[in-house]
């Protein structure tokens, strides 16, 4: 049997190799001119492939998905995805973080040796094919370098992920061609991403692009630790991602969020209040702060851009809890993944849409959200793999 795979992502590609292994003829069509353009971004810095920590608390990292998550991470999980990579002849490491990276740490590796597993079990890709939809045969359409092209497929697995990073392919189109078969979509909102806080002009050319060291970040008890990058707008980094469905969502809800930063999270409050009760005698503010605190100047900036106090227990508060009043998400286009999407109810016990027999989802489409830390590429995975499963159960009980 034929099977046509829209999107050469890792959801996509994983879904792929599932079915191909099992001897269906695969075909993938992809927009971009080559595959997992936003994959290779991701791995540019070092792949996070996944993260070591116990099954039980990765599956809470989903929030309100995590009991449509669990039973595709117990299938294909961190220890399966990590096998997995072994299979391919990319070893694994696991790093003090708990994070997981392969040990060469980029992803074009493992890319290229996925690739050439897909090819040796006859996945054929097509690129430079932009999906429009279907005709009035249910053919599937495409925009191909030679104009418009159609392909009759019985077998249909989309994965053409959510709506950030457009220029790398993933540009949310699906969506109304969905919505127009009556799929219930949620609306597709920015994850992982950045926030604005209004800085002012000095502080912004100043600091953009400077990093606070570890801090520890607050939002309504929830906390996260990591360093946090100044931008010329706001605030983005890993502790900021952690949190940024809990800060959108409350923006969106109440029109603020209050987030509380402690710049010294090592330290005590009373060891930090007695640091800055020494005599300041004859020294500048700024001169004292840098004696008696080892704080670096990106923290320093931050403290004097959001905190007017000179009175030692004042400071001393706000270098323990510094307000940041966000004023709202950076925009979808630049959030490192996407919130939102095909609502989980839509799909039946095999990722296959309920309105749509013989049409699969995986990835980003679906309305799930993960931090970054692992959490959202292994999702991906596990997504393409429980869709490319779906597909066998059916076909063999047709």
């Amino acid at each position: 049997m034929r099977a046509i795979v829209i999107g050469a992502g890792p959801a996509g590609l994983m879904a792929a190799e599932v079915m191909a292994s099992h001897g269906l003829k695969v075909e993938i069509f992809d927009a971009m001119a080559s595959p997992g353009r936003k994959f290779l971004l991701a791995g540019k810095g070092g792949l996070n492939l996944t993260h070591s920590e116990p099954p039980e608390r990765f599956v809470t990292r989903y929030g309100t998905a995590a009991g449509f998550m669990a039973p595709l991470l117990a299938q294909f999980g961190a220890d399966p995805l990590r096998a997995w990579a072994e299979g391919l002849g990319v070893s694994t490491f696991v790093g003090s973080s708990g994070r997981v990276f392969p040990a060469e740490m980029k992803a074009a590796p493992l890319l290229r040796a996925w690739m050439r597993r897909l090819r040796g079990l006859g996945v054929v890709l097509h690129t430079r094919r932009r999906w429009l939809g279907w005709d009035d045969h249910n053919h599937l359409r495409f925009a191909g370098p030679e104009g418009e092209e159609t392909v009759d497929a019985k077998v249909c697995v989309l994965a053409l992920g959510g709506a950030s990073w457009p220029n790398l392919g993933s540009d949310g189109g699906w969506a109304p061609i969905l919505a127009a078969k009556g799929i219930a979509i949620t609306p597709l909102k920015p994850a992982n991403c950045g926030f604005d806080l209004d800085w002012s002009p000095s502080f912004a050319e100043r600091f953009a692009g400077g990093r606070t060291g570890t801090v520890e970040l607050t939002f309504k008890g929830q906390k996260r630790r990591g360093e946090v990058t100044v931008t010329a707008t706001g605030i983005e980094g890993g502790a900021v991602y952690a949190l940024s469905a809990e800060l959108r969502d409350a923006l969106a809800e109440e029109g603020q969020a209050e987030l509380l930063v402690d710049l010294m999270p090592d330290w005590s409050p009373a060891k930090v209040a007695a640091a800055l009760g020494r005599p300041r005698g004859s020294r500048s503010l700024s001169t004292f702060l840098k004696k008696a605190l080892p704080l670096n100047p990106m923290a320093l900036g931050l403290l004097r851009e959001a905190c007017s106090a000179s009175e030692p227990g004042a400071l001393a508060k706000a270098i323990k809890a510094l307000p940041l009043r966000l004023k709202r998400p950076r925009p979808l286009a630049e959030a490192i993944s996407t919130a939102g999407g095909i609502g989980l109810a839509e799909l039946d016990d095999g990722m296959m849409l309920k309105a749509l027999p013989g049409v699969w989802v995986a990835g980003e489409m679906l309305d799930w959200e993960a931090p970054t830390g692992g959490y959202l590429l292994t999702g991906c995975f596990a997504t393409g793999v429980a869709a490319g499963l779906g597909v066998l159960q059916r076909c063999n009980s047709l």
